[in-house]
This record gives C-alpha cells, sequence and structure tokens, in this order.
C-alpha cells in the first residue's frame, strides 16, 4: 500500500538522522528560528529544502501554483507576517521555476479548471509584459520568460505589502529576492531583483528587466 510505504519510508528516515545525529530532533523541536522564507510554487519538483541544501527549520516555506503573491490573499500575508515579524527572517526568497505548468496554462490559455481564476494574477503579468513576451517567437522561450517575468512582479507585490513596507520603515532588516528554478539541471537563476528598502525597487526592476532579455550575462 503506498501510505504504508510513506510510513515505512518515514521510520526509516528518523531512524537513520537518529544515528547520525542523536541531538537532532532535540534540536528541532525547540526554538524555529529560520532566517529565510521562500515562496515558491506548489510543484513537487520544487523542494525548497533540497534545493537550497538548508535542514528543517532552516526555512519557512509557503508554496502555491505558480507561486503567486497576492495582496487579498490571506493565507500568504499571514505567512509573510510571521515570517517578518515573529520569526525575524532576513530574507524572503520568491522563486519561480521553468517549465512551470501553471505559468504555461496563463500563457497559452489553457484551461485547467477552478485554478483558472487563481492564474489570472498570472495572466495579467503576460498583459503587462506582451511586448516583451511577443520579442520571443519559440513558445518554450516565451515561457521561460513569463516564468521570469511573474517572479519579479510577485517581488514587487512582497515589496508592497505593508507588512514589508513596516519592516522596512522600522529599521528591520529584511530583503526581498526573486529567482528561478531549472528543472533541467537543478540550478537556481537570479533574476538582479533583489531589494533592501523601498528606495531600491525601482532600480532592481530595471535591472531584471535587462537580465530578462538577455542584456546581462547569467552568472549562475
Amino acid at each position: 500500500m503506498p501510505l504504508k510505504e510513506l510510513l515505512d519510508k518515514n521510520k526509516e528516515w528518523a531512524e537513520k538522522v537518529r544515528a547520525e545525529d542523536p541531538q537532532f530532533f532535540k534540536r528541532l523541536s525547540g526554538l524555529q528560528a529560520p532566517k529565510y522564507l521562500w515562496i515558491g510554487c506548489s510543484d513537487s519538483r520544487v523542494p525548497a529544502n533540497q534545493i537550497t541544501g538548508l535542514m528543517p527549520g532552516e526555512v519557512f516555506v509557503h508554496r502555491n501554483i505558480a507561486n503567486v503573491v497576492v495582496h487579498t490573499d490571506l493565507n500568504c500575508l499571514s505567512t509573510i507576517q510571521f515570517a517578518v515579524d515573529v520569526l525575524k527572517v532576513e530574507h524572503i526568497l520568491v522563486v519561480g521555476h521553468y517549465g512551470c505548468g501553471g505559468v504555461h496554462a496563463a500563457l497559452t490559455g489553457t484551461r485547467v479548471g477552478l485554478a483558472d481564476n487563481w492564474l489570472r494574477h498570472v495572466g495579467d503579468v503576460a498583459r503587462k509584459h506582451e511586448a516583451l513576451l511577443a520579442e520571443v517567437d519559440l513558445e518554450s522561450l516565451r515561457h521561460a520568460r513569463l516564468c521570469e517575468l511573474n517572479v519579479v512582479e510577485q517581488v514587487v507585490n512582497v515589496c508592497e505589502t505593508t507588512i514589508v513596507m513596516d519592516a522596512w520603515a522600522r529599521g528591520q532588516k529584511v530583503s526581498v529576492h526573486g529567482w528561478v528554478y531549472s528543472l533541467l539541471d537543478g540550478r537556481v537563476r537570479e533574476l538582479g531583483m533583489g531589494v533592501d528598502d523601498p528606495q531600491e525597487l525601482p532600480e532592481a526592476y530595471a535591472l531584471a528587466m535587462k537580465h530578462i532579455r538577455g542584456r546581462l550575462k547569467d552568472e549562475a
């Protein structure tokens, strides 16, 4: 039975961890103090801890289809608020991934069901950057470009939340970053979208647009 297999694997994992580090779970059950909040896609191929090489307890995670941040989504906003105000994370990582099915559906107008309403937010990004997407002939490359553009716009949305703006106003150290993960090689690409205070947002946005247009070399 599949669930029995999961329980067996959990037992094996727990025993292996205890054998390697007898105090691991005791430490883990203590105070949670991650430095990072990961806002990523629900895609099962994009696990935050494995990609970053972080252990349990080192990254706080929120995931949804196509890594969207909406100002009316109390689930996402509550996660950001808890991470910033309570856990005092220092970095918020908005992480998309190439080959995202939600982004592709928004790009091509493919109906997937109830989630179509959620993906309207990605469709708004596509409409905003219609000219930039039109520069690319191949659909697979337009898809990749929209994955990048979507991350940039969601970083802007995070920066403009009252949560992050208030944190910056009181001098709290928190920065917001835009990344894209590749399923083909397991590497994360930075988009030049790193923001430490509201004054940096316009310049970071312009730099990200240059990255996306391919004017700057990919240093990943």
